[in-house]
């Protein structure tokens, strides 16, 4: 008790009173993220510092009374990444959340952490510039904890992912120094890229504390299409003639008949609950209507039922709302789901759905299915009653079959929602002892006592 009523004191002492939180009720709901089956311990304190410096004499606190510090967005996290580890400072960075700077002629934008994605969105829009990635939570999810799991969203098929709109970070490490990584400018190769690295790594090597992003002339308003297969088969099929067509799609989305059925019974949506896969493509180029026309001849040669083309933008809007909505669709159909965040080659995508499928019927579980088609990312998730234990053992066996799956194929365990707490065994699989072990000595290198999100990853 001494130890933390003097660790709360030195914390206090460089931070501002509202800015240190104890009460077990409040400090409770900081404890994990949107998680299942992930482990979260008791947080001593949560701070919410709004400035650098205050960062700093955290991180130097934390050091000099070598207690744990977890770094926190708006956890909306599916890994348990942001989960607390027992006795910790719980490091939320949602105060810091400034834009500091637009610049139109070098195409960046420099924010702070806590900055909601969405907000960025619209600010660089009314630049006539665009922010592409944009994760299903881009309405609360944070671009520090974009940043922290590499995320990526919708629009990667043509944009990318996070990585790649991150020129340059400022960083507090472990024991308080300020590391400043990368650049502003378009080219840049001076010395080792610590920017990257600092890219999905969860919050394990340092706290990113300002981030200087990559922006985009903004792109015509898109155009949608809907194609509906008689199977994801079929789908699979249409996805892999479209990519070697050479189309470069804004978006190519595929959900599948459960995920449907999930999104029309929250928001009655009316999307076709007959179809056993419902491919979703959009182009934001001058000629939409074009794009989508032969992208339409190619649904239909892969088996398509009917292909149905959005006549404006605000209906194809509609149509990726419905998109958006799958993961909290499917939540809804039990108590608990888990979210599987596996990603293969596209032409091992149909073998990954029929897999999962064969998955579901063996553990006798719903397991609907949404994905990124265009770049292979599925999002199994698995749906279960968490009081029924029988059914959870259930969940977590398919769980983790849907990974093996998907490592089977050529694949990896996380396209981006990160390792966390709830994919570490699966980790030290995929990059079997020596990529382990050297990942754990660059860990230690910048975290040498072990404070930093301790407990994740490795």
């Amino acid at each position: 008790m001494d130890d933390l009523q003097t660790l709360l004191a030195d914390l206090r002492a460089g931070l501002p009173a509202d800015a240190v939180l104890t009460d077990p009720d409040v400090t409770a709901s900081y404890a994990h993220d949107m998680a299942s089956f992930c482990a979260a311990g008791t947080p001593a304190v949560v701070v919410l510092p709004r400035t650098v410096e205050q960062v700093q004499h955290v991180m130097r606190t934390a050091t000099a009374h070598r207690v744990p510090v977890v770094p926190q967005g708006a956890r909306t996290g599916l890994s348990g990444g942001a989960n607390a580890s027992e006795g910790c400072v719980v490091l939320s960075l949602v105060k810091m959340d400034r834009i500091l700077e637009i610049d139109p002629v070098d195409r960046v934008a420099v924010v702070e952490p806590g900055l909601v994605n969405a907000v960025l969105s619209r600010a660089v829009h009314e630049h006539g510039l665009y922010y592409p990635p944009d994760p299903s939570s881009w309405e609360s999810c944070t671009i520090g904890g974009n940043i922290g799991t590499a995320s990526g969203g919708l629009c990667c098929v043509k944009y990318g992912v996070t990585a790649e709109y991150v020129l340059g970070l400022e960083v507090v490490l472990a024991d308080g120094r300020l590391l400043t990584t990368g650049r502003r400018t378009a080219k840049g190769v001076a010395g080792y890229d610590l920017t990257r690295l600092f890219v999905g790594s969860e919050g394990s090597l340092g706290v990113v504390v300002k981030a200087v992003l990559a922006l985009k002339p903004r792109p015509p308003a898109q155009l949608a299409l809907a194609a509906e297969f008689p199977s994801t088969d079929a789908a699979c099929a249409a996805v892999c003639a479209i990519m070697e067509r050479g189309h470069t799609p804004s978006l190519l989305e595929l959900m599948d008949r459960t995920t449907v059925q999930a999104v029309n019974r929250m928001a009655r949506m009316g999307l076709p609950e007959t179809t056993e896969a419902l491919l979703l493509c959009a182009f934001d180029t001058p000629d939409p209507a074009a794009d989508l026309a032969a992208v339409g001849a190619l649904c239909t040669a892969a088996g398509a039922t009917e292909v149905v083309p959005a006549a404006d933008a605000a209906e194809s809007e509609l149509l990726l709302q419905a998109r958006r909505l799958s993961l909290t669709a499917l939540e809804t159909l039990k108590p608990a789901t888990m979210i599987d965040d596996v990603c293969v080659p596209r032409t091992r995508l149909a073998e990954m759905l029929a897999g999962t499928t064969a998955i579901a019927e063996k553990y006798a579980l719903t397991i609907g299915v949404c994905a990124h088609a265009g770049d292979g990312n599925t999002h199994p998730v698995v749906c279960f009653d968490h009081t029924d234990e029988d059914e959870s053992r259930r969940a977590r066996e398919s769980f983790d079959a849907i990974m093996a799956l998907g490592l089977s194929l050529g694949g990896t365990i996380t396209g981006e929602h990160g390792v966390g707490v709830l994919k570490k065994e699966w980790l030290a699989r995929e990059l079997g002892p020596v990529g382990l072990e050297l990942q754990r000595e660059i860990k230690r290198v910048f975290d040498p006592l072990g404070l930093l999100n301790p407990g994740k990853l490795f």
